[in-house]
């Protein structure tokens, strides 16, 4: 026995001590005597070491040993010890056929891991302006404690829903009706959970009962390959899944940004009902001697949104150290100009001058001047806006929406290139946007050298976006010829100007002649930043990025003290802080500067 425990298995010299204790000492002889195939092990015969021949020898020998004949021995001990090595033989194939499960269930592991990076790669090149979080896989947006049962919970649904697939093609219909049967209460428990502390109290009694049947349904219908196919299936279903709500997510938010709420239109008609009825001696404002003056700190507000512009003036103001020098000069429309006068006129801002101008009184500002004007009005671009391609679904308009949005359409959102001629007396002057929102005095910015350049702003480009390439299309010799597509992208929103530079640079004749190029729109789409990079190329100062931080609009990851350090915080995007689809985390920015018990307001039922 000593000599053996080197050559044969530890199971076979179990088997032998178990055999030795009911029928005593086995001698060597007795196994010379009664050889058997079975008890040869792959250490001591192997196919190297067979010829043909034996080899069949060695199977027919070990068939007739396995299969019982009349001939075969009665001898007790011989039987008990064929018994023991089947046994033995038993169990060496068991542990065989456990090696082969775990060698698979590793490839499968690999192939899904493959298919899970493959998904986190096809996810990261899918367009992101969507609400909400943007990508599951982003770890900033993770917290590995707060929904691990969630996880569990939905894991087991995935894995339910292909077993109950695998009975229905067996007919396995009892295992079919209790999985389906799970499915639908692990639905009901995990509900709309985004974390494990929303879950229903029965959640745990649910992944109980689906880890049984789970366990089950694993015993008895099991099959990698088909596995396999079933979850790749699933992935790449819920993968163009994704894909078409993004476009429908992508479609009703340009949808939604067009829109302007009941409450803030209720304002607009009621200041401007009574703006008519005032007498007309009532509707000056005070200190118009300031508007030329250029030793003070002129800002120009291009808006038709009185709640936004309102929010502007007030938050500059609050945080200004020298209110009484600051100037406001606000430019709408004819639509809201009444509104626009009234409001400020029952709220003035201090000791700060305001003064409001109707776009549509600009007499100069035709279509044979503006290049914009004359593109408007022409045919093919009122049939590009109104008449052409009308999308029948939610994703299949989602692509052109966005470049049918009304301000588009308004001198409001180019009057931006014509500061010099709106205020020829003004040596420098602040252009802000109405979606932002002023936390700290900006005096600051008139002292800043722009070292002979025209435009100061906050640059935006990141490694690899942000840039030339990503507005204007470079497959256009114009464009190719004179830009880099790698240089750098910056904002509007926040800009301070040098007019007397404009004048001497002609700025404005140069955004005259791209305008000019661009009637087919094939230079950039519509959008007034694409020509303002055209324009303003080597001719814009880098700012400091703490003047103007951007994304309040669109992106839910903005880090907290990057916003509390910030002289100006913007919404661009789709998600305005006065729509309902704004983030309610960065609203508050906004809301602070509202006096929501004002009658006015009140009245329109604008709430916070």
């Amino acid at each position: 026995m000593m000599n053996l425990k080197s050559i044969l298995p530890k199971e076979v010299i179990d088997a032998i001590a178990a055999s030795q204790q009911e029928k005593g000492t086995l001698s060597v002889d007795f196994f010379r005597n009664h050889e058997s195939p079975s008890w040869k092990t792959d250490d001591l015969v192997t196919d190297k070491g067979m010829n043909v021949d034996d080899k069949a020898k060695a199977e027919n020998s070990a068939a007739e040993h396995d299969l019982p004949t009349n001939n075969s021995p009665k001898d007790p001990d011989e039987h008990q010890v064929d018994t023991a090595a089947k046994i033995a033989r038993r169990k060496l194939r068991e542990k065989r056929r456990e090696k082969r499960a775990m060698d698979l269930l590793s490839k499968d592991d690999e192939a899904r891991v493959k298919l899970e990076n493959a998904a986190i790669e096809r996810s990261k090149a899918v367009d992101s302006a969507v609400l909400g979080k943007y990508s599951i896989w982003r770890k900033e947006n993770e917290n590995e404690n707060s929904d691990t049962t969630v996880r569990l919970i939905r894991d087991q649904i995935i894995m339910a829903r292909v077993y109950s697939a695998l009975a229905k093609s067996k007919n396995k219909s009892g295992l079919f009706q209790e999985l389906q049967t799970r499915i639908k209460e692990s639905q009901r428990a995990v509900g709309e959970a985004a974390a494990d502390a929303d879950l229903h109290h029965s959640a745990p009694e649910k992944i109980r009962a689906m880890g049984q049947v789970l366990s089950k349904a694993r015993e008895e219908v099991y099959d990698c390959r088909a596995i396999t196919q079933r979850l790749r299936a699933m992935l790449q279903s819920a993968d163009e899944q994704v894909r078409s709500l993004k476009k429908q997510s992508t479609f009703l938010s340009q949808l939604a940004a067009k829109t302007i709420p009941n409450s803030i239109h209720c304002l607009s008609m009621r200041l401007t009902i009574d703006y008519y009825l005032l007498p007309l001696e009532k509707r000056k404002f005070p200190r118009s001697e300031n508007l030329e003056n250029p030793s003070l700190y002129h800002y120009a507000l291009f808006s038709d949104n009185v709640l936004a512009a309102s929010v502007v003036v007030n938050s500059t103001i609050m945080n200004a150290k020298e209110p009484e020098k600051h100037v406001f000069h606000l430019v709408t429309d004819k639509l809201n100009f009444g509104a626009m006068n009234m409001w400020f006129l029952l709220n003035p801002p201090g000791k700060a001058t305001i003064h409001v101008e109707n776009v549509d009184e600009f007499k100069w500002l035709n279509s044979s001047y503006c290049p914009v004007l004359r593109q408007l009005e022409s045919a093919a671009m009122k049939e590009y806006y109104f008449k052409a391609d009308r999308p029948t679904t939610l994703s299949a308009g989602s692509s052109n929406l966005k470049y049918r949005n009304p301000k588009y359409l308004s001198m409001l959102n180019h009057l931006r290139f014509y500061l010099p001629e709106v205020y020829p007396k003004l040596d420098k002057i602040l252009f802000l946007d109405d979606d932002i929102v002023v936390q700290k005095d900006l005096t600051g910015l008139w002292d800043v050298d722009l070292n002979g350049n025209v435009n100061g702003a906050v640059e935006t480009c990141g490694e690899s976006f942000h840039r030339f390439d990503k507005y204007l299309n470079f497959s256009n010799p114009h464009i190719a010829r004179n830009f880099d597509p790698n240089a750098c992208g910056w904002a509007y929103g926040m800009n301070i100007f040098d007019l007397k530079e404009w004048k001497k640079k002609d700025i404005t004749g140069i955004y005259h002649k791209w305008q000019n190029k661009n009637e087919d729109r094939v230079l950039w789409k519509l959008g007034t930043l694409p020509p303002g990079l055209l324009t303003f190329y080597k001719l814009t100062h880098p700012l400091d990025k703490s003047w103007h931080v951007l994304g309040l609009g669109y992106n839910p990851s903005i880090d907290r003290s990057e916003i509390d350090g910030a002289a100006v915080v913007h919404y661009n995007g789709n998600m305005k802080p006065w729509l309902e689809l704004a983030m309610t985390k960065y609203r508050p920015y906004w809301t602070k500067y509202i006096k929501y018990d004002h009658p006015y307001i009140r009245g329109c039922n604008l709430s916070e």
